[in-house]
């Protein structure tokens, strides 16, 4: 397909992507809005379209710097990132420290208690079917993606857990479960896309003990918890303190 500089390819619930004329780059702009319970629950945050492409602008940088190969080329504005064009695999990979969110409703474990080793799961990146979650023979059946590539899938994501884990850690923020995904460049190389930012992370503040309080991420949206820019606000300034 032929595109022309800034044409509208692709609108999501956070994101919207452009062509940009230049080949394999497209431009990503971040919005304000913001979803849950599978689109069931819909608003805005104000401002967050800047502050998850900030955060997530110098989080890729961080894991680029650490080996992790990602999409990310540069942040041109406050909600304005270009991107390297990649067909996305249809999966969410999901890795979770402490049990919380659907984990515990699924499982009856305790909020926060401690996962070691760390669990990654998968998603079937599906709105229709609700994201459901799948196991790897599923995946496998579903051909969504190859064994090799799957091994890869999880590979990579706990290499990301342990570098943003301790890079989380050294801003007074525990990463307690976090959203990746993935997609091929067009060197068909496995790179991580998408955002790394309070929408795709559950972040608790470690300077606070009660527990609606320590939220710092969009489950401050989920459950009506009230000072979700604020929230958003200083996991940013956390991130751009420690940023290399």
């Amino acid at each position: 397909m032929t595109t022309s500089p800034n044409q509208k390819l692709y609108e999501g619930k956070a994101k919207i992507l452009y062509s940009t004329g230049a080949a394999n780059i497209l431009l990503s702009v971040f919005k304000d809005d913001a979803t849950a319970f599978n689109a069931q629950k819909r608003g805005t945050i104000q401002g967050k379209g800047a502050m998850n492409c900030t955060i997530s602008s110098h989080l890729f940088r961080q894991l680029e710097s650490a080996g992790i190969p990602t999409h990310f080329v540069g942040q041109l504005s406050e909600n304005e990132m270009q991107v390297k064009a990649v067909t996305i695999i249809p999966i969410e990979v999901v890795i979770r420290n402490l049990a919380a969110g659907s984990l515990c409703k699924q499982t009856g474990l305790e909020l926060g208690t401690l996962i070691a080793p760390p669990l990654v799961e998968f998603y079937y990146k599906n709105d229709e079917l609700g994201d459901p979650l799948l196991t790897r023979d599923r995946l496998l059946l579903m051909k969504l993606a190859t064994p090799d590539q799957v091994d890869q899938l999880a590979n990579l994501a706990l290499k990301i857990n342990k570098i943003l884990t301790d890079f989380f850690e050294d801003c007074g923020i525990t990463l307690v479960d976090f959203k990746l995904e993935f997609g091929l460049d067009h060197t068909q190389q496995l790179i991580l896309a998408d955002e790394i930012s309070p929408d795709t992370c559950r972040l608790w503040n470690q300077s606070e003990t009660d527990p609606s309080r320590r939220v710092m991420d969009k489950d401050r949206f989920r459950n009506d918890l009230g000072e979700i820019e604020s929230a958003y606000q200083l996991v940013m300034q956390r991130v751009l303190a420690h940023s290399i």
